[in-house]
């Protein structure tokens, strides 16, 4: 059967590639067959594990990749690839005038050459459709290569551009976060966090990922606790929920004359047990 490799690219763009046997390990930069030609990545996984990955996110249109892993790249080629960084600064640059010039309502957010210059992926967001026909054969006999304009979402342009969350750490989305995944309102509930958009959005106007993160954990913590709203029968009598602290362990209770108090999960169970004998 044949190897499996997932490889990485510019940004969140990734590949898999059959690697013909080659003796690869994660992080090499490797040489792999391209659209029309050759480009430059690095290995991100192998094996059953970039098998099932290929798999799981629909990357695998057949039972094996039908592009190949050409070679390990030498000292020259990763030379290369460490200086198109800035060829594709100047690429960027030129597109952004090329599109002023058109007065196209895109947003150029990054560009992308592939290894061996046949041909030049340009990212860009937009709100609506854009015709840019007249751009393509402008920006085409500029670079003398094809072009290819990509749009993507403004979480795919903050993972491809970078950047420091509200946590003082480099973005997940840009540095080890495997796939941008839906995070819906319902996270934050379930967090019993503010539903203000300024204090749960990252950088790219989208609610934070890290939303994910912990989600179960809460979920799970909670089922030993009463929902709010519901109401008890304790040894003071009937009582409401109207506060839960996961940290503290402990909840808010009301009474009937209005008066408030917090116990802990032990006190609460302790009391409805001894209220339940008598």
């Amino acid at each position: 059967m044949p190897g499996f490799a997932e490889v990485r690219f510019k940004g969140t763009r990734r590949g898999y590639f059959n690697t013909g046997g080659l003796d690869l390990a994660p992080g090499d930069g490797v040489i792999v067959q391209a659209d029309r030609g050759e480009d430059y990545g690095r290995v991100a996984a192998l094996g059953s594990i970039a098998e099932r990955k290929c798999s799981s996110s629909g990357g695998c249109a057949t039972p094996a990749p039908t592009m190949r892993v050409l070679r390990l790249a030498d000292s020259e080629e990763v030379r290369r690839a460490r200086y198109k960084v800035e060829d594709e600064r100047r690429a960027r640059l030129e597109t952004r005038k090329q599109v002023a010039r058109h007065g196209l309502k895109m947003k150029v957010a990054e560009t992308e050459w592939q290894f061996d210059r046949k041909k030049l992926i340009i990212y860009f967001t937009a709100d609506r459709r854009v015709d840019f026909r007249a751009l393509v054969r402008d920006l085409a006999r500029s670079f003398r290569t094809r072009i290819e304009l990509r749009q993507i979402g403004v979480r795919d342009e903050a993972a491809l551009l970078g950047g420091v969350g509200r946590c003082g750490r480099e973005l997940c989305c840009s540095t080890w976060l495997p796939e941008l995944r839906p995070v819906s309102l319902q996270l934050a509930k379930d967090q019993s966090l503010s539903l203000n958009p300024a204090q749960i959005s990252g950088c790219c106007g989208r609610l934070m990922c890290c939303l994910m993160y912990e989600h179960d954990s809460y979920v799970e913590a909670r089922r030993r606790f009463p929902r709010e709203g519901r109401t008890l029968t304790t040894e003071r009598g009937r009582e409401r929920v109207v506060g839960v602290n996961i940290f503290n362990e402990t909840i808010a209770l009301r009474g009937e004359e209005g008066d408030v108090r917090v116990v802990t999960v032990t006190e609460l169970k302790r009391e409805m047990r001894a209220r339940e004998r008598n």
